[in-house]
């Protein structure tokens, strides 16, 4: 089955390689979706798959790559009315 999650996550997490990092986690997990910076200092994400790589794929969120500082992460679980094909960066 499914599982979304669409998580924002704050703190120093724009221009540290949080994106980057975020994708390469999700395509090593065989997630779907799409990652993005946010004009406010946050990312956010959307990633689709079993419930156990999606809650790893979170995990890693909580800490980031080694230059970020996470402050914050408000996950919410969602219903998946959109299958995505792929992970993506979106700009």
């Amino acid at each position: 089955m499914t599982e979304q999650l669409h998580v924002f996550v704050s703190g120093l997490v724009q221009g540290v390689g949080f994106r980057h990092n975020l994708y390469r986690k999700a395509l090593k997990l065989g997630l779907s979706g799409w990652v993005r910076n946010l004009p406010d200092g946050r990312v956010e994400a959307v990633a689709q798959g079993e419930r156990p790589a999606v809650e790893q794929l979170l995990d890693w969120c909580r800490h980031g790559p080694a230059l970020a500082r996470v402050d914050r992460v408000d996950p919410a679980w969602e219903t998946a009315n959109q299958l995505f094909s792929s992970f993506e960066i979106q700009f």
